[in-house]
């Protein structure tokens, strides 16, 4: 998509987490990938598409090839991760949860909102400090507010 969001839609893209400050609260968003100490398949795949020769080759496929290529590759990894990917692992097997702990050891923040696990969850990680994980559009309908004091989820309602 290169810069399409930027220039077609002026919407800000970031490649890695952000830090907002809203109404004295401190944020530290991102997508939640290849963060903490686990999630090695996906950090070992984002090497592979990062690298500028995968680009150049896969700029040269057909796009038919290419699209087909990408989602073929996206339902593997939802193969190979499989139902672990949609169960909560325990506060202290959660790797985007230690990731929260260990960044707080350096600064604080008030939340860390993430997304990549699809699995919507709000865990307490220090002393005014809250890991939150939005979950997904498709399966749960959730999305997170922030009403000014305090940051939660909600669930689309018909």
């Amino acid at each position: 998509m290169n810069d399409y969001f930027e220039t077609e839609l002026n919407i800000p893209v970031y490649h890695d987490n952000k830090e907002f400050t809203f109404n004295g609260k401190t944020f530290l968003i991102g997508h939640g990938d290849g963060k903490g100490p686990g999630d090695k398949g996906y950090k070992r795949m984002k090497k592979v598409f990062t690298n500028p020769f995968s680009k150049w080759l896969f700029r040269w496929l057909h796009p038919d090839v290419g699209v087909s290529l990408a989602q073929y590759l996206s339902v593997k990894n939802k193969l190979i991760s499989g139902d672990e990917d949609v169960k909560f692992l325990g506060e202290e097997n959660e790797w985007l949860v230690l990731y929260a702990k260990r960044k707080l050891e350096t600064n604080h923040y008030n939340y860390f909102i993430f997304g990549h696990r699809h699995l919507p969850m709000i865990i307490p990680v220090g002393e005014n400090s809250e890991y939150v994980n939005l979950g997904d559009w498709i399966g749960y309908f959730t999305y997170g507010v922030f009403d000014g004091e305090k940051f939660e989820l909600k669930k689309f309602e018909k």
